[in-house]
């Protein structure tokens, strides 16, 4: 967790001096702290030195600062999109614009790590930072292993350094999509995961390169030791209910594990058994088809019946989508059209992503002492047709601007004195 804290306020660093002495006070607007707070109407909340300086009602604005009225409007903790390929995957179709994953012939898999990819550039960070996104896990994804790689945590502020927490966590598959990837059985893709981590506390006592023999390569088994102690989390892609309780069973071989599941389709069949076991899990409220065999007892029901047992649950895109993290909104939406309490939908984009990839203590909510990630709301954020008057990172306000903006204002009005690119 040192090292967590020590990796987050470096990435922090990178807003300049005069962003972070920006004093803002937003007044009367209903506050959604997810903290001890709770919910305030007609509150205040102060930003000092890119830190919430104080959260409630009645409060006194010190002079000097600017004030942003927020009356009949929604004020939230940042989103965080909890899986994504933000900044590593930008077109989809173009090879050179796709840092995802790596392919089988690879000497390293587990190894891999997402955040020398990571292009502040790319059109889908502000694209998403003007829907109210302001935090983003990167996984990596795909290759012909069951272990993906090291994935990263980013804010979507301005600057090149947007890196926040690099090797935050490693992704692995486990049920079908693992089995592809071992053999062509599940049987195979769990053993090799437990001899990946056994490989790697054998190389932890005796690190040798070049006398190595192991499932995986002495690169592989040198990462995943940050696994096996539990400094790093590990983060399994699956499915089916018996997919699951595998993992379950892995947790109970190996305590130290720092665990949390993708997917989890048929999760609300064991959700009493996944909250004994204390492991998260990032769900799709979207899933609610057979697509494959994993997922015949998919619901749209199951955020919220894992919810209701106890279970951490986290909001987000399970495929790890690079565009469409804004989307996780409408997600949150259909979890609640779905039983899912309003509170808990807005905590699984928020909250519980800081919790989950241990960054509560300064990320997830408007407390004192956090990062001022804020949004201003003209209306339910959980609605469809809501969207943000006001986005702030780490106390700087965004400009709410992105590629599409620029060319629907630039192609909005074609008449009168045009420049000729302009023209019909």
């Amino acid at each position: 967790m040192k090292a967590l804290a020590t990796s987050f306020i470096a990435g922090m660093a990178m807003l300049t001096g005069s962003a972070l002495a920006q004093t803002v006070a937003i007044t009367g607007g209903t506050v959604h702290s997810m903290g001890p707070a709770g919910t305030l109407e007609n509150a205040t909340v102060l930003i000092r030195d890119g830190k919430v300086e104080a959260v409630g009602r009645g409060l006194d604005i010190p002079s000097g600062y600017r004030e942003i009225d927020a009356s009949d409007k929604v004020v939230t903790p940042g989103i965080f999109a909890a899986f994504t390929q933000l900044g590593a995957v930008e077109v989809n179709a173009v090879g050179g614009t796709r840092d995802g994953s790596i392919s089988g012939d690879s000497p390293f898999h587990a190894a891999f790590d997402i955040s020398y990819a990571i292009n502040p550039l790319a059109t889908t960070i502000p694209v998403s930072r003007i829907e109210g996104i302001t935090r983003a896990a990167v996984t990596a994804s795909g290759g012909d292993s069951i272990f993906a790689g090291q994935g990263a945590l980013i804010h979507l502020g301005e600057g090149f350094d947007l890196v926040t927490t690099p090797r935050a966590f490693m992704t692995a598959s486990l049920g079908e999509a693992g089995s592809s990837d071992a053999g062509g059985s599940r049987a195979g893709a769990v053993i090799t995961l437990i001899n990946a981590l056994k490989d790697a506390q054998r190389y932890a006592k005796s690190p040798n390169p070049s006398d190595w023999d192991g499932v995986v390569s002495a690169m592989d088994a040198e990462a995943l030791e940050q696994v096996v102690t539990g400094k790093q989390k590990l983060l399994v892609h699956a499915q089916r209910a018996s997919d699951l309780l595998q993992i379950i069973r892995l947790k109970q071989d190996m305590p130290k594990l720092d665990l949390a599941i993708v997917g989890a389709a048929e999760g609300w069949m064991v959700a009493d058994k996944l909250a004994a076991a204390k492991i998260p899990v990032i769900v799709q409220p979207f899933d609610n088809l057979p697509g494959d065999f994993s997922m015949l007892a998919a619901t749209q029901q199951n955020a919220a019946r894992l919810a209701d047992a106890g279970v951490l649950v986290v909001i987000g895109d399970t495929g790890g989508d690079s565009h469409n993290a804004r989307l996780v909104l409408q997600y949150a939406g259909n979890a609640v059209a779905n039983g899912m309490a309003w509170d808990k939908a807005l905590a699984a984009i928020t909250l519980n992503p800081a919790k989950l990839y241990g960054v509560a203590g300064d990320l997830g909510s408007l407390e004192a002492g956090k990062a001022a990630d804020l949004v201003v709301w003209d209306g339910d954020p959980l609605e469809v047709m809501s969207s943000p008057d006001a986005v702030f990172i780490a106390g700087q306000e965004m400009e709410l601007v992105s590629r599409q903006t620029e060319l629907r204002d630039r192609y909005l009005d074609l008449g009168g004195d045009q420049p000729f690119a302009y023209r019909h």
